[in-house]
Formats: C-alpha cells, structure tokens, sequence
C-alpha cells in the first residue's frame, strides 16, 4: 500500500493535507495511484463512515457522556417533583388573586367555588403539561449524550452557559426569595431555594469540563488521529 495512504486507508496525502479516499458520492476509491470503483461495502457507508472516522473516543470521552447523562436524570427527577410542592402554591395564588380582586372591588360578586376549582385544576394541569415537556426535552438529551450527536454537546453547553449565568440569582433568592415570595403570594419550601443553588454548582462544574474539553480536543472529548 502506498505510503500516502493513511493507516484505515480512509485518506490520502496529497502533499499539503489529507484528503478522503473515497470520492463525494462514495462510489470510487483512491488507491494512492488512480481511482477505482469502491467496495459495496465501503460505497454504501461512504460519507457517514468518514465523518465518524474523523474523531476517535480520549479518556475523557465516556466519563463526559455519564457526566452529562447523569446531570439531566438528576434534572428529570427534579422537574417531576416540582408539581408535588408546587401545586399548593399555585391554588393559593389563584386564591389570593380572586381575594385581592374582592376587596378591590367590594360591590362585585366573588366567582363561584366552581369556577375557582376549574381554574385550579387548569393550573395544575398547565404545570404538568410543562413537566412532561421539559422530562422529554431532557429525555433526548440524554439520548443525545451516549449517542454523542455533536449537535447535542453545543445544545448543552448552551444550557449549561446559562445555569452559570444564573448562578448569582439563585444566591440572591437564597436570601430574599421567602420574602419575594411572601410578598408576591408565591410562597414555595424554603429548602427549595438552597437546593437549587447548590445543584447549581455542579452545572457550573460541567459547563466548565465541557468547554475546556471541547478546546483542548473536540465535541464530546473526541480527538481527530493523529495521523490526520
């Protein structure tokens, strides 16, 4: 075999870079001296062989993939459980508002208990709906992440960007949100605000490992050979 040839025989040297031995449309092949008609095999993979054959896995690639996958179960099991503390708070808003309307206008009939119960019960069915919706969101990417779609790793250090720039608001409702959320009739566990604070910190932690990884060798810590 030619020595311009690379070692899988993918890719040729062409004296300045290395270019793939298989033509565009993956029906012909260059043998380091003139093209010939590829292999069934090699012609019906073609260009998706290539591009999976451009990075291969470091030492960092799989503990990256349950690093990611582990950060969105933990955020699935944490949205599933947010209706159970939350749908208490939210029929007290509703009620606060339609008392705060009452007394506002005193000469106005108060809506039946019915209509309260209905608008209750769309409440909380919105806020499920939410939570299905985010469970599969998160679903996917962790689909995504043992899967390592590139696509998905920039989605994820885009969210996870945005937790650690969220960070420092989560700190300040560490402080003041029980009064935010008295005053505002939004009154949720105190333990809730802490906890999303320091669940924080591990996103941060992610965002950063992703980053420097993606610098120093690629999406999803997949380097390029190095003969490339």
């Amino acid at each position: 075999m030619s020595a311009r040839l690379s070692p899988d025989g993918m890719y040729y040297w062409d004296g300045q870079t290395w270019k793939s031995t298989l033509s565009a449309d993956g029906r012909f092949r260059w043998d380091g001296s003139a093209w010939t008609p590829a292999p069934t095999s090699m012609g019906a993979v073609g260009p998706a062989y290539m591009a999976r054959a451009q990075r291969e896995p470091t030492s960092w690639t799989r503990p990256l993939q349950y690093a990611v996958a582990g950060w969105y179960v933990w955020s699935i099991l944490f949205t599933l459980a947010e209706p159970l503390w939350m749908g208490g708070a939210m029929s007290n808003v509703i009620n606060q508002s339609f008392q705060r309307q009452q007394q506002l206008n005193p000469s106005v009939s108060p809506p039946p208990a019915a209509f309260t119960d209905l608008m209750t019960s769309v409440t909380t069915a919105s806020l499920w709906a939410t939570v299905v919706v985010y469970s599969i969101v998160f679903a996917v990417i962790i689909v995504g992440a043992w899967k390592r779609w590139v696509w998905m790793y920039y989605v994820v250090l885009v969210l996870l960007g945005l937790s650690a720039i969220l960070l420092p608001v989560d700190l300040f409702y560490v402080f003041a949100g029980q009064a935010i959320g008295s005053a505002s009739g939004l009154a949720v566990p105190s333990w809730v605000y802490p906890l999303s604070f320091l669940t924080g910190i591990p996103a941060v932690a992610l965002f950063v490992w992703m980053l420097i990884a993606l610098i120093k060798r690629g999406p999803w810590a997949m380097r390029r050979p190095a003969w490339s």
